[in-house]
């Protein structure tokens, strides 16, 4: 499969699948609402200042179109998640490719040094604004129809791991997560396991079918509390 996993892969231990939970909610809006809350849970949480996210066109077992819900709900969907935002990076008949983000986290995460020096490399200009920044991803995304390796960068991996696969540093590489890790595994891996717990976090929540859940941008919501073993029986 490459360098990158969809984000989600690598979440089967979730109590109900991704179907189960979204069929849960009957109305159309509250479904796709569901959908982003749970493929983007890592940069709501804020530990992550993007995600991808894939809608596929196809009817799902409960009669639902995420792709076709994503054509007809784009603006209450902005207004519903608050700081998130989404651009398409690729239209296809069969899929849409969303990056879903966090204008400031993001910002804030292609500002760094050695980020901005790796991106220099691989042809973005040096003092590009984010805007530009993503308008080239984009470009180079449907212009060769797949990932550019840097994209990694924009989605939250660690660099280290991103240039050893670029090959713009030697590091062996050590073990697989949700990416290729090379060098010393140990941050690779305490990442990737905060990612997992926001999905898991986002999953048991959705899995209540409190409709009341799908408002996420009350900072009192459940979802930002600091204690992981909440007692969701009591949303």
């Amino acid at each position: 499969m490459g360098f990158y996993q969809s984000d989600n892969q690598g979440n089967t231990d979730l109590q109900k699948t991704a179907p189960e939970l979204l069929a849960q909610f009957n109305d159309p809006l509250d479904c796709l609402t569901a959908h982003l809350m749970l493929e983007c849970s890592e940069v709501i949480a804020g530990v992550k200042p993007a995600n991808l996210v894939s809608l596929v066109n196809r009817t799902r077992p409960c009669g639902r179109n995420l792709y076709q819900l994503w054509q007809d709900h784009q603006q209450q969907i902005a207004r519903r998640l608050g700081k998130l935002e989404f651009i398409v990076l690729q239209t296809k008949p069969k899929a849409l490719l969303l990056l879903c983000f966090n204008r400031k986290q993001l910002k804030q995460q292609l500002s760094h040094a050695g980020i901005r020096t790796l991106l220099h490399k691989a042809g973005y200009k040096p003092q590009a604004c984010l805007d530009e920044l993503l308008d080239l991803l984009t470009q180079r995304i449907i212009e060769h129809d797949r990932f550019p390796h840097e994209i990694g960068l924009f989605i939250g991996y660690p660099p280290k791991d991103v240039a050893a696969f670029m090959g713009l540093v030697k590091l062996p590489f050590t073990c697989q997560a949700l990416w290729k890790i090379y060098g010393n595994p140990a941050h690779s891996l305490r990442l990737a396991d905060d990612y997992r717990c926001c999905r898991q976090r986002m999953g048991a929540i959705l899995a209540t079918g409190n409709r009341q859940m799908l408002e996420i941008k009350d900072p009192e919501h459940p979802f930002f509390r600091q204690n992981n073993d909440i007692d969701f029986q009591l949303l």
